[in-house]
């Protein structure tokens, strides 16, 4: 057992690392982080770590991720149900109906932008 969280907690720290990259005002997604770290069906995986991500210094962006239709589907983990919203529009993201508005406009694919891990 001992194996598996250690396991996890490589992975969980690699997509922190990722999503700390993520430029302020962009956005990227669940299977994007996922498919960077050579993992292309963990797209479940990387939304659990960004859930646990909250107490992690430094700060990890999480609210800078969506799923791949630029949905806030993650926003029941920020405190307040508008709370992931209000961080993304700090940084002149729009938002409508818990959508990015010019989502692939604004997409930041971390195997597009970044060297292969």
């Amino acid at each position: 057992m001992e194996k598996s969280g250690n396991r996890d907690n490589c992975f969980f720290s690699r997509v922190y690392e990722v999503t700390r990259l993520v430029p302020g005002g962009r956005v990227t997604s669940y299977g994007a982080i996922a498919r960077y770290l050579g993992t292309g069906r963990s797209a479940i995986m990387v939304g659990w770590a960004l859930n646990k991500s909250f107490s992690q210094s430094p700060f990890v962006p999480a609210h800078r991720v969506l799923n791949r239709n630029g949905l806030l589907t993650g926003k029941r983990h920020f405190g307040t149900s508008t709370a992931m919203q209000q961080l993304l529009e700090n940084e002149g993201v729009k938002v409508e109906n818990d959508k990015v508005v010019e989502f692939k406009k604004i997409f930041w694919d971390p195997s597009a932008e970044l060297n292969k891990p």
